[in-house]
């Protein structure tokens, strides 16, 4: 009875979702139209990002290929191919795709075309077409096309070479799962893997996944696979980019955003992911590579950073410049071999032991060059600050580096040491407070003052953007309905006030603010291209632009995505998401980019700049600690302060103080008892305070009721305010159990002696409306 209460629940939230970000109400368009309005230069960036993101993991010579040889490929996923995970930051429309059938088919290369005809004849029965699925409940892989022994021995007497194509799905809302057709091979993959390399000379095997999958079968099949490919979801360009790598149109540089284990047991979050209730995160700061190097390196199948070419690069460095605070690396890249490729330029310090356990090295820069042609050399450089490779030291909330060497190697080879004669501290922060007594105290005393009201002064925002009037002058004559209404949004998604299809409303959504110049803010969805009612490119998804190591490319990519949010009206995109890979199941680790939180925080940072490009407003999301989706609105994550500031947190620092995004996303869950969008010290003392974040914060769509411990009198949005998160989107507190219902909380709580201040809306309508100048009135000048 439960299952079918929460299947008609997932169907009922798909076909709402469907209603407002209209999935499939596409009357004002047609493909051909959608197909006209293709972005310029955008198939080009998507092709060459998804190219770059392509991991190759082993190859004994086989590939590249041979155009003229011909290939037999096997796997429906070559046909029903997985573009990008599901849900709100990849269901996008795009004009086109190109599935790698199609891709073989465009390269006019040789390919056993029998054999295609076979699985699309097959694909198309309408017995065998592939399963759409639901909200929450999408198919994670499409059951294989049964092969027997007579049609693989046929397919090889015409070439020696066969492709064997595995496609796994992720999506929003639930995770992967422990079971074969998701982490593990099916029976009837593991068949066709062994019947072809049986038949072929040389096997390749192509993984077509949004997520890592459990690889312990390639070890079993040994040197009978060639080659091993990780293609990820590469979006509307997969199949092209695919086929640029395997014919040597492009070498492959894709390195591993993640460390691949020899099994899932061997995470350590596998011990409490996935709970209902609660994760513990023990491993503290010892996530992916931090952990494997320190405490099992023999249980590392392919460690994090690693990738093939086809040529060979040597390293020599150059320069090594040390400072208290910053160190600075010039090195020459050489490729010694004899294909043109790029290589990406990593950047390692390895830690002295001392009263902090810390791993073995740490990644603390990476650049990544151009094209260099054989015996052609480039000088890269590379600098990281004292804070990308110091410890934060619980004891005295203070990130360090304790006394000893800190060696540092470039690509493996030696470059130079910071040696410390005795403990520094970096910086000093405060400790963070989750609930209780100091907590109280920290708000109290930092509680702003209110502006005194004018009342309605005919006052317009275009005065405060020329200069006339102050930000303050024009808070002072807004009234508490006005107050209000800055601090939520429109109501549910596809607000008639914006685009067709958009997320939500902000800002200026009653007829008083608009008639002061408040303009509506709309958002999309995201990060994989813009989630409307209308045909936008489809991106790769955030592995595969983490894998790149490429943030210049990531950059130009979102300059792309800027211009159509220019054209469709959007204010907004709801990404990048930035969570990190804690654990490989994560149903989002698709749309995120790393375990590691450099990598992670420079991508990101990249994509901010790129989609703020043209004046519209990125939003890193989910602030913070959202690693996995599994009951993600009532879950608990419990973790040290010290495994916050160095894992968790500190990617989204680095994306905030490397390129100012206007907006966060908090997120759904607990943060250590208290839900991320009520925690003052998250949102206000460490990214107002600490990071100097001057944008808005929104919630992610809906919000849990919650009392404050702090301040009783304090419930909802009265409590989400206090704690600087500024806007409750859509709007309404809830989506199904009673409606979209208004939440009194705000003016119930204005009126009690101990409950909400009109300073606290006051500050909050700063907030809001410093990005409404911004975005709307190309206001640079801070407020």
């Amino acid at each position: 009875m439960k299952k079918k209460i929460k299947k008609t629940a997932a169907k009922a939230l798909q076909r709402f979702i469907d209603a407002f970000a209209g999935n499939g109400l596409m009357q004002e368009e047609t493909h051909a139209e959608g197909a006209r309005r293709i972005t310029q230069g955008m198939p080009e960036l998507c092709r060459q990002t998804a190219a770059e993101g392509i991991v190759m993991l082993k190859n004994d010579g086989t590939l590249p290929l041979d155009r003229d040889d011909c290939v037999s490929v096997f796997g429906r996923t070559q046909t029903d191919w997985f573009f990008v995970g599901h849900g709100s930051g990849g269901d996008v429309h795009a004009p086109y795709t190109v599935s790698f059938s199609d891709a073989l088919k465009n390269a006019g290369v040789f390919y056993n075309d029998t054999l295609m005809d076979m699985y699309e004849t097959w694909c198309s029965d309408p017995d065998h077409l592939k399963e759409d699925g639901w909200w929450g409940h999408w198919p994670f892989h499409h059951p294989e096309m049964p092969l027997d022994p007579e049609t693989v021995t046929e397919a090889s007497l015409q070439g020696s070479t066969a492709l064997v194509v595995i496609g796994r799905a992720s999506g929003e809302d639930r995770d992967c799962r422990l079971v074969k057709g998701s982490y593990y091979l099916t029976d009837e993959e593991t068949e066709m893997i062994r019947m072809v390399t049986d038949a072929f000379r040389h096997t390749v095997v192509i993984l077509n996944i949004g997520n890592i999958i459990d690889l312990a079968w390639t070890e079993e099949f040994g040197d009978r696979i060639s080659s091993l490919l990780i293609a990820w979801q590469g979006g509307m360009e997969s199949g092209n980019a695919l086929t640029d790598i395997l014919y040597g149109n492009v070498s492959p540089s894709g390195r591993l955003n993640d460390t691949i284990a020899r099994s899932y047991k061997d995470y350590p979050s596998s011990l409490s992911f996935g709970r209902k209730r609660a994760a513990y995160y023990n491993e503290g700061i010892f996530v992916g590579y931090r952990y494997f190097e320190k405490f099992a390196p023999d249980r590392i199948l392919y460690p994090f950073g690693y990738g093939l070419s086809y040529t060979r690069f040597s390293c020599e460095p150059l320069d090594f410049a040390c400072s208290e605070d910053k160190v600075s690396v010039s090195v020459r890249i050489t490729n010694t071999g004899t294909f043109p490729a790029k290589e990406t330029v990593q950047l390692w310090c390895r830690l002295p032991e001392g009263s902090l356990p810390e791993p073995e090295r740490v990644l603390c820069g990476f650049t990544k060059t151009g094209t260099l042609q054989p015996s052609e050399s480039v000088t890269a450089e590379i600098s990281c600050c004292a804070k990308d490779y110091s410890s934060y030291d619980m004891r005295s909330s203070a990130f360090v580096l304790e006394q000893g060497e800190y060696r540092f190697e470039v690509n493996g080879e030696y470059a130079g040491s910071d040696v410390r004669e005795r403990t520094a501290v970096v910086e000093q922060c405060e400790p963070l407070y989750h609930a209780g007594r100091l907590l109280k105290k920290r708000i109290m005393d930092r509680m702003p003052e209110e502006i005194p009201v004018t009342g309605d002064r005919r006052y317009m925002l275009q005065d405060v953007a020329d200069g006339l009037i102050s930000l303050e002058t024009f808070i002072a004559q807004l009234s508490d309905t006005e107050l209000d209404a800055l601090t939520r949004g429109h109501g549910a998604m596809n607000s008639p006030l914006g685009t067709p299809g958009n997320a939500g409303v902000f800002g200026g959504i009653i007829s008083s603010l608009r008639d002061k110049g408040v303009s509506p803010v709309v958002t999309c969805d995201g990060p994989a291209g813009l989630r409307l009612q209308r045909y936008c490119s489809l991106l790769p998804s955030g592995n595969v632009i983490a894998c790149t190591w490429n943030t210049e490319l990531a950059q130009k990519l979102y300059e792309g995505a800027a211009r159509e949010m220019e054209e469709a009206g959007i204010d907004v995109l709801l990404g990048p998401g930035m969570n990190i890979h804690r654990d490989p199941l994560c149903g989002r680790n698709f749309e995120y980019f790393s375990e590691d939180p450099l990598l992670s925080g420079k991508t990101a940072a990249a994509v901010v700049r790129g989609i703020q490009s043209r004046g519209a407003s990125a939003c890193p999301k989910h602030y913070a600690c959202n690693n996995q989706e599994t009951n993600r609105n009532r879950h608990d994550s419990r973790v040290s302060e010290r495994a916050l500031r160095e894992i968790y947190l500190r990617n989204f620092e680095i994306c905030i103080k490397e390129s100012d995004p206007l907006t966060v996303m908090s997120s759904y869950n607990k943060i250590n008892g208290v839900w991320a969008h009520y925690h003052y010290d998250l949102c206000t003392t460490v990214l107002r305070g600490q990071w100097h974040f001057r944008g808005t914060v929104i919630t992610d769509w809906w919000m849990r009721r919650a009392v404050s411990a702090e301040f009783p009198a304090l419930r909802n949005n009265a409590y989400r305010i206090r704690s600087q998160v500024d806007v409750l989107m859509p709007g309404k507190m809830t989506h199904f159990k009673g409606g979209f219902r208004r939440d009194p909380q705000l003016h119930l709580s204005l009126r009690k002696e101990d409950g909400l201040t009109r300073a606290e809306m006051q500050r909050t309508a700063a907030n809001v409306l410093r990005l409404v100048l911004r975005i709307k009135y190309r206001k640079e000048k801070e407020l």
